[in-house]
């Protein structure tokens, strides 16, 4: 098994996994299982729960809570296990949170209210009153693309100033805006976007929230290995052997559809099921899973 040190509670190496279901689109506890010693053979040592690539809307609050308890108890210390608990409605959240700190979380992820479009100032007091819920940490996510809103450089600023709110997942894709917040803040950054993964490392992130990870999880962890060792010939080597598999599973389709698909091909898990909204790939897009994983390193 591959080891990923790191002294930050959320890791470095963080898979944001997906959710197995079977055909019937019940959760598939087997395949769970084989996807955990997946990971963490491949180095991961974050595992996001119940996030955007967990297809978190389409969960129950019973089904979130027994994923967190399997995954927690499943990976024992071995990886920090980071909850998805984010809504459009503040209350929810704490309760999410509470619930997540029950199951055996070592921290959450909340991600900007959606829909619901608030202020920013809206968006501190919502972070702030769901951090000050439980003792976990809190990483921010931050994904205008799915929330229709951006949180602010300010407000980052300021909302970095609470004890429990230690990091941010960026999937803006501004590095600019990024390198400046982590000029000014303690925050620790995260790259939510697997196509930036190696120019937000270069520029200081402290590691990636990774959808492609769930296949690649060791290709990761030898990128953010090559950038902290300074050695950045090694880390474009490997930005660009996994261009391929990251164009299909981020680019074709979407990710939690590509991601379980290429999964499912390579065996770990059994069934690529989605469900509703999402549907499984076209013959076409699996065809393009297929033709990556053979190219990819």
């Amino acid at each position: 098994m591959i080891v990923m040190t790191s002294e930050h509670p959320f890791g470095s190496n963080l898979v944001a996994m997906v959710t197995p279901m079977n055909s019937d689109g019940s959760l598939d506890e087997p395949s769970l299982h084989r996807l955990l010693d997946h990971l963490l053979a491949g180095g991961c040592d974050g595992i996001v729960v119940a996030g955007t690539a967990g297809e978190a809307p389409t969960l129950t609050d019973i089904e979130s809570s027994w994923l967190i308890r399997t995954v927690a108890t499943r990976v024992a210390g071995q990886a920090r296990v980071i909850a998805g608990v984010g809504t459009y409605d503040t209350a929810s959240s704490i309760d999410r949170a509470r619930r997540a700190q029950d199951a055996g979380a070592d921290g959450l992820l909340l991600v900007c209210p959606y829909y619901s479009r608030p202020t920013q100032a809206g968006i501190v007091a919502h972070c702030t009153v769901v951090a000050d819920a439980t003792e976990l940490p809190v990483m921010l996510y931050d994904v205008p693309v799915r929330t229709g809103l951006a949180i602010e450089a300010a407000t980052l600023i300021e909302l970095a100033a609470h004890p429990n709110i230690l990091a941010v997942k960026d999937a803006k894709g501004d590095l600019f805006e990024a390198s400046s917040v982590m000029a000014r803040t303690s925050l620790a950054y995260y790259c939510g976007i697997d196509e930036l993964n190696l120019p937000y490392l270069a520029i200081g992130a402290a590691g990636v929230v990774s959808v492609v990870g769930n296949v690649v999880a060791e290709q990761n962890f030898h990128l953010i290995r090559a950038v902290r060792e300074g050695d950045l010939e090694a880390a474009r080597a490997i930005h660009t052997s996994l261009l391929p598999f990251t164009d299909a599973v981020m680019r074709t389709s979407q990710g939690a559809i590509m991601a379980k698909a290429a999964l499912a091909e390579i065996g770990i898990i059994t069934d690529s099921a989605v469900r509703l909204p999402l549907l499984p790939p076209p013959p076409e897009h699996r065809r393009r899973i297929v033709d990556a994983l053979a190219v990819t390193a």
